[in-house]
């Protein structure tokens, strides 16, 4: 039994339709491994992510709390003001970091709570902060304005 034109292009439909749920299940899936979430020391102490999840840390390296290791480990807290997030890296940090600094770091949280960069970055200049820590910061009612020094 031969296929009308009308069944043939039904069925033609149909897979292509298939097809592309197929492919956007697979672009989904791949995304979410690469989505990193920003998430302030605050928001870290109140809703803790699962070990492993990849996120971003950012707020203010804490005075007095970089503490170089053996070897290439450092240690420093990132604070938003309101609760503090240790960091722990290995590796090169940024010529521009420096305690009293805006901070983002990529990585994860292991299972004792401690947030194990991958990556650190550092503002360039006296007046740049990122913006999510910026927001971060005023949320928690601690963000100062750069003084303008023209």
């Amino acid at each position: 039994m031969a296929m009308t034109r009308k069944k043939r292009r039904i069925m033609l439909i149909g897979i292509g339709a298939g097809f592309l749920a197929a492919a956007s299940v697979l672009v989904g899936i791949g995304f979410s491994d690469a989505i990193e979430l920003f998430r302030s020391p605050t928001q870290i102490a109140e809703e803790p992510p699962r070990p492993g999840d990849p996120i971003q840390v950012g707020g203010l390296v804490k005075e007095g709390s970089l503490v170089r290791g053996d070897g290439a480990e450092i240690r420093f807290v990132v604070t938003d003001g309101n609760a503090d997030q240790l960091v722990v890296y290995k590796g090169v940090l940024p010529d521009l970091f420096r305690e009293g600094q805006g901070t983002i770091a990529k990585g994860t949280l292991n299972p004792e709570g401690v947030f194990v960069a991958r990556e650190v970055l550092a503002k360039h200049d006296e007046k740049y902060m990122p913006r999510e820590v910026v927001d971060a910061l005023k949320e928690q009612g601690v963000y100062k304005e750069p003084e303008s020094g023209s």
